[in-house]
């Protein structure tokens, strides 16, 4: 563990990674337990990224977050220093979460599948495993949504992605739990499910829309949304008319932060109110400018 006596540095490595809310987040917490640290955003190129990341720890660093699009390239660099990636990073070969430990040792996790359950345990506790579940499409968030989900006990996963040769790779990837649906059958595949979860960007700020009816969509069923902006995305809003339990994505993001910032600073941190409003704030500043 970091020594208490000095400055503990940490940070979000990404290209780019200015819309990066991580330091606001982490900010927040340093602040709260009255920690004597700092934590910054580093945007770095794909090409610089392997020196960039070797320097760290002689830069003082404790750890860092890795955002897109270097989470793979960072499991690919701690496997090479001879380090250690925990299971749930080596099963989807990506790391989120980096730890320098002070003998000289590095240490790669992967949170974002603990991040996107306890958001589903806080915002939806009546939720339960035993049904079947939708996922919307294919990217490395989606593996984490599919792990977290698996992990818990879910049974029937369908997944559905405008690639399908992708959506056929998470499959083997996971297992006959999940089950590859074509794009074109996607409302379908919301019949009797207890789960909606979109991890595409579509509906993001910047982004196109997601075009889903929730007709065959059972009343009862969770709709989450891994997007954060905007906080209430079009397809939560038609959730919510339709009298669906909803889930935003800004809870996921809070969740993932809270072991990295126990890892590197000894704390395990709160989610509190005041943070949150922190955070939608400024989320919804950033969508008027």
């Amino acid at each position: 563990m970091t020594s208490p006596e000095k400055s503990i540095h940490a940070g979000v490595m990404g290209w780019p990674v200015a819309h990066s809310r991580s330091p606001l987040l982490h900010g927040f917490w340093l602040k709260q337990y009255r920690i004597d640290g700092d934590y910054a955003a580093l945007a770095v190129t794909p090409e610089d990224f392997p020196q960039m990341f070797a320097e760290l720890p002689g830069r003082g660093f404790s750890g860092v977050n890795i955002t897109v699009p270097h989470k793979q390239a960072a499991f690919d660099a701690i496997i090479a220093a001879g380090g250690v990636v925990s299971e749930t990073a080596r099963r989807l070969g990506a790391v989120n979460t980096v730890i320098f430990h002070e003998d000289s040792s590095v240490e790669g996790d992967n949170t974002d599948a603990f991040g996107f359950m306890e958001n589903l345990k806080e915002k939806a506790p009546q939720w339960n495993p035993d049904g079947t579940v939708t996922v919307l499409g294919a990217g490395g968030a989606v593996r984490a949504v599919c792990a977290g989900l698996l992990e818990a006990g879910v049974t029937e996963i369908r997944l559905v992605n405008r690639s399908e040769e992708k959506a056929h790779e998470l499959a083997r990837m996971f297992g006959p739990s999940v089950i590859p649906v074509s794009w074109d059958e996607r409302e379908t595949s919301l019949a009797d499910i207890s789960l909606l979860v979109n991890g595409t960007s579509l509906g993001m700020s910047g982004s196109p829309p997601l075009e889903l009816s929730l007709d065959p969509l059972p009343k009862t069923a969770v709709v989450y949304d891994i997007v954060y902006a905007p906080l209430e995305t079009p397809l939560l809003r038609t959730a919510k008319i339709c009298g669906n339990p909803t889930v935003d994505g800004l809870g996921m993001l809070i969740h993932q932060a809270r072991p990295a910032f126990e890892a590197w600073f000894g704390v395990l941190p709160e989610v509190t109110p005041e943070l949150r409003e922190i955070l939608e704030a400024d989320i919804r500043k950033g969508e008027t400018t």
